[in-house]
């Protein structure tokens, strides 16, 4: 059964940084295109950030976090990181990854390709 495992989250002041994992058990990670989504209570979950699958070396971003927050992969670990550097109280949500179909630069149209969503990791951005 697959299943993806988030971590990392936590506080952080603006301006700080933290770095998320996401573990992949119940397939080989090497095959699976993986996004990085985010839900404030009472909002719609938003696709972040995209990875490709084998290598990574296509990655995407929304413009929210264009040049701050960096998507990586580690097949042999089954884990896909997400460095955010700079951050902002609007990066406050829970963070989630999922399987999508292909990292696309249309990251608004981002969608986990199975219904079920993992825990989570909650982000809070605070003095």
């Amino acid at each position: 059964q697959l299943q993806f495992v988030e971590s990392g989250g936590g506080l952080a002041q603006p301006g700080g940084s933290l770095r998320l994992s996401c573990v992949v058990s119940g397939a080989t990670l090497e095959y699976i295109a993986v996004g990085w989504f985010r839900q404030v209570p009472g909002k719609e979950r938003e696709a972040v950030s995209c990875i490709s699958s084998s290598t990574g070396a296509i990655t995407h971003y929304t413009d929210s976090v264009k040049g701050r927050f960096t998507i990586s992969r580690d097949n042999a670990a089954n884990t896909v990181y997400l460095q955010m550097n700079s951050l902002k109280p609007e990066d406050t949500a829970v963070y989630y990854c999922a399987q999508i179909t292909f990292c696309s630069s249309k990251v608004y149209a981002l969608r986990n390709r199975w219904d079920a969503w993992g825990q989570g990791t909650l982000v809070t951005v605070s003095e």
